[in-house]
């Protein structure tokens, strides 16, 4: 009995159940750092035992600007932070006590050759080792269009493609000098 199910399980891909963030004490943070932001979506917190879906998200964001206050009566510093969200590009600001702990994402970078964009707006990406990729979109905006005329013109492209928690996008592209040599 337990055979036949066994046989019958698919398993198309598998996931080692990592954690996509590790902490660390807000303190630590630093400018330039990445950091995971809540969401504010101005509801009432009485409004989240009626509905859990309202429960304010994070987002990965880089850290722009950040404060540290003095320490008040109940005696902790608070640090107040500002960052920019890493593939929407929108603005978040938190306060936390300097001593608490805040979520931080891991964040890869890789540049991968530009190879083609399809039809429907997909990019063909190749990686160092020669592995293709064809599940990126063209980014929108100024970035995409520089990419497109870029790669229209012939120019031999590096898309730089920025991963953290389950998402992915290409952030920027240079020009790729190592086949001129």
């Amino acid at each position: 009995m337990a055979d036949t199910q066994l046989d019958d399980t698919q398993f198309e891909t598998g996931d080692s159940g990592a954690s996509q963030t590790y902490p660390m004490q807000c303190s630590a943070l630093r400018k330039n750092g990445f950091v995971m932001l809540k969401v504010s979506v101005g509801i009432s917190p009485s409004s989240f035992r009626f509905n859990p879906s309202l429960i304010p998200q994070s987002r990965p964001c880089k850290i722009v600007d950040m404060s540290t206050s003095k320490t008040g009566k109940h005696g902790h510093a608070k640090v107040h932070l500002v960052g920019i969200d890493i593939f929407s590009s929108k603005k978040y600001e938190d306060i936390c006590p300097s001593t608490h702990n805040m979520d931080v994402p891991f964040v890869k970078r890789e540049d991968y050759q530009l190879t083609d964009i399809s039809d429907d707006g997909y990019l063909t990406l190749m990686s160092d080792n020669g592995d293709l990729r064809e599940d990126l979109k063209v980014p929108d905006g100024e970035l995409g269009e520089q990419l497109r005329s870029d790669f229209d013109s012939g120019k031999d492209l590096l898309c730089t493609v920025l991963k953290s928690c389950g998402e992915e996008c290409v952030i920027a592209l240079k020009t790729n000098t190592a086949l001129e040599k």
